[in-house]
């Protein structure tokens, strides 16, 4: 069952997914519209999920489940993998390989393999200061809060 994002409870569990490249306008369009498809019947042991998505500066699929209603499940959790592989194979992006650095530089978003933003931050090109998009949080609340920060208080400060 579709809810508008911001209607879902901030303690809502995310899944995100982010992007190698910037879709195009026309593919976000075709991506919402298949996204919301399947927030709408997506389901858990045959009872439907609150859900709801979001797409991000072109470049971030945002799934979102309020576990309060009905908790995803492992076969729900896999369908909605699914889904995103078949994103993949039908824009040629990829969106499961957690081995990658988003970042912003200035009002652009950049896209580094984690060896490459490795190498940026030994020359420093890319600083604590960068802001870095930390996909690991796993609420709408940590989401808001800790989603877009300096790479000195994520993950991504090892590095420096």
């Amino acid at each position: 069952m579709y809810i508008p994002f911001e209607d879902l409870p901030e303690h809502s569990k995310i899944w995100i997914y982010q992007s190698n490249r910037k879709l195009s306008e026309n593919e976000v369009t075709e991506i919402t519209i298949n996204a919301k498809e399947f927030i709408e019947n997506w389901s858990a042991h045959g009872e439907p999920l609150e859900a709801s998505y979001i797409i991000k500066y072109n470049r971030f699929i945002i799934f979102a489940v309020n576990q309060d209603v009905k908790a995803a499940t492992g076969c729900s959790i896999d369908t909605s993998v699914q889904f995103i592989q078949d994103l993949e194979q039908k824009y040629t992006i990829d969106l499961l390989d957690k081995m990658n650095v988003t970042y912003k530089t200035g009002e652009f978003i950049a896209f580094k393999t984690l060896i490459e933003f490795k190498q940026l931050a030994k020359s420093k090109s890319v600083s604590e200061n960068t802001i870095v998009f930390n996909n690991l949080v796993n609420t709408i609340e940590e989401w808001q809060d800790f989603w877009e920060i300096p790479a000195s208080e994520s993950w991504h400060s090892r590095f420096f």
